[in-house]
């Protein structure tokens, strides 16, 4: 009898290894209807790319009645893409949640809305609140609470510094990505898509509540949230305006709570690059909150000066030294770095001689703006800067050659979109962190429309969101918590014991790399399912472009 038994459970539990085994990979299948699962705003072009066979029809369906409220027939799109089609409903406009369908095909349901992406806006800056480090967090999600206690709160130590095993504070800031160490080379190109979200956004953004501890206080939302990571980067300034480039742990931490690891964290000596970073984000930061924060900005901007002038007395590229380190680098040479550096200082403060800087610098290097760029290229966010910049004193024939590069640039963008058969604005490139590009092309395209007001601007950058969160070769939202079978198991540290199935909600992974087909929803694939901070910023911008 005992034995019939144990027969019978085995048999039960082969039956649910089974059944689990086929629900896992048909999650992992591509999905044949391949759409923005968020959604698409009433009077904004709509479209699908659909991988169901000889198919030549499709149907949208209320999901609410099950009343088929539009249908077409798909257009293929050729020899290049024999088992590719093309669903386009532009001409469906009245609000509410749908489904498109094809044969026994069904996409996972989606609204037209005039709101669409204001959740996702909010969820997605609240995922920055969530990674903030030396404090508790805590956040509600889909039914479920996300939080931990208070974690790295002896950050950090000098002993690769000054040679001694003495405390500095360095509190705050955000944890950097599937880890828990914080770099300034990267919080620049994220804190700059985050303020110029901001700058030129502000309208739209400052009517979504965020939410945050910082609720109802003098200073708006969206900046109280930057300001947890400018707090932390201005510990790293030393006296003499030279700015430590990191700190960490010597190696990647187990997956646990950040407030388990207890790893001693140090600091890196200083480097050129990361003291760059440090003057374009405080120099933003002095204009920005001035309004709000007139003593926070000042000591922005005086940092900012003290740093800079640093730099202009030692004009060397000078690597951080992070021997014993083997932690993320994010160092590399800083022409670049210089040139946004002197743009934004130029901007907030006029002075002729930071103009004579920037201007030297564009004409020996950077005459062009880049269509894929992050934290290792920040030569685009000179050049915006410069460009869009509300002074006198810019050599005009300079800024008209700029802005017709511009042009040029978000031009070619528009075309590789065209040509894709996902409308993907980053083309068949694939690599490490490759969503975030494809979200960043916004600050070209959305630069490109204040020169010059293109329709096929303001559509690709719709192109790209409803990659972001669909119309993808697998038929999935990239973007945890938001859209049809988003990303489960990032490569995220916190998600190994907070007890909770679900992961942390509204972060970007990295992407498909090398190829389109290449990406794995595996905790372990840290090349292609790893969150950033510079990813989630530069989607907080696109987001932020497309808000109604």
């Amino acid at each position: 009898m005992n034995r019939y038994m144990q027969r019978i459970r085995m048999r039960a539990l082969g039956a649910v290894f089974i059944s689990l085994w086929l629900v896992l990979n048909l999650w992992a299948e591509p999905h044949a209807i391949r759409l923005n699962s968020l959604g698409y705003y009433p009077s904004a072009a709509k479209v699908a790319t659909v991988a169901v066979g000889d198919a030549i029809e499709y149907s949208i369906v209320n999901v609410e009645d099950g009343e088929t409220v539009f249908h077409g027939n798909l257009t293929p799109l050729g020899a290049e893409h024999p088992e590719l089609s093309v669903a386009d409903f532009t001409e469906l406009v009245t609000e509410g949640n749908y489904q498109l369908r094809v044969g026994d095909h069904a996409s996972g349901a989606f609204r037209i809305a005039s709101d669409v992406y204001t959740d996702a806006f909010r969820t997605v800056v609240r995922a920055m609140y969530l990674w903030r480090c030396g404090t508790a967090v805590e956040g509600e999600h889909n039914g479920e609470v996300f939080q931990h206690a208070a974690c790295h709160l002896e950050d950090g130590y000098m002993d690769y510094v000054t040679g001694k095993h003495e405390y500095r504070y360095s509190l705050g800031g955000w944890h950097d990505a599937g880890d828990y160490n914080k770099y300034v080379s990267n919080a620049g190109i994220t804190v700059f898509s985050m303020l110029r979200a901001w700058e030129e956004f502000q309208e739209q953004v400052e009517t979504v509540e965020l939410n945050l501890p910082e609720k109802g206080g003098p200073i708006p939302e969206l900046l109280a949230e930057v300001k947890w990571e400018l707090d932390w980067v201005l510990t790293m300034q030393e006296p003499d305006g030279r700015v430590l480039h990191k700190l960490s742990t010597l190696r990647f931490g187990p997956f646990i709570n950040p407030e388990d690891e207890k790893e001693p964290r140090y600091f890196t000596p200083w480097g050129s690059t990361s003291t760059a970073n440090f003057v374009g984000m405080m120099a933003m930061a002095a204009r920005i909150y001035e309004p709000y924060d007139a003593r926070f900005a000042e000591r922005c901007l005086v940092a900012a000066l003290k740093s800079y002038d640093y730099l202009v007395q030692h004009p060397d590229y000078v690597p951080a030294n992070m021997e014993g380190f083997h932690t993320g680098p994010y160092e590399s040479p800083d022409a670049d770095d210089r040139l946004w550096a002197a743009a934004e200082l130029w901007v907030t403060t006029g002075q002729a001689s930071i103009l004579a800087d920037v201007e030297s610098r564009i004409r020996a290097d950077a005459m062009q703006f880049d269509t894929d760029f992050d934290w290792g290229n920040l030569r685009n966010l000179g050049l915006i800067a410069y460009v869009f910049a509300e002074r006198d004193g810019r050599n005009p024939e300079l800024v008209e050659a700029l802005q017709q590069d511009l042009i040029a640039a978000a031009d070619r963008i528009v075309q590789t979109a065209q040509a894709h058969p996902y409308s993907r604005p980053l083309g068949d490139r694939y690599y490490w962190g490759c969503n975030g590009t494809v979200a960043r092309q916004l600050h070209v395209l959305q630069s490109a429309m204040r020169v010059q007001a293109k329709a096929e601007y303001e559509h690709v950058s719709l192109d790209a969101i409803h990659h972001l969160f669909g119309r993808n070769v697998h038929g999935r939202s990239y973007v945890t918590g938001l859209g049809f079978r988003p990303p489960q198991h990032p490569h995220d540290r916190r998600i190994a014991e907070d007890g909770v199935d679900a992961p942390w909600p509204g972060y970007l992974v990295g992407g498909a790399n090398p190829t389109a087909q290449d990406w794995l929803d595996e905790i372990g694939s840290y090349r292609t399912n790893e969150i950033a901070i510079n990813w989630n910023g530069a989607l907080i911008y696109a987001l932020a472009a497309v808000l109604r």
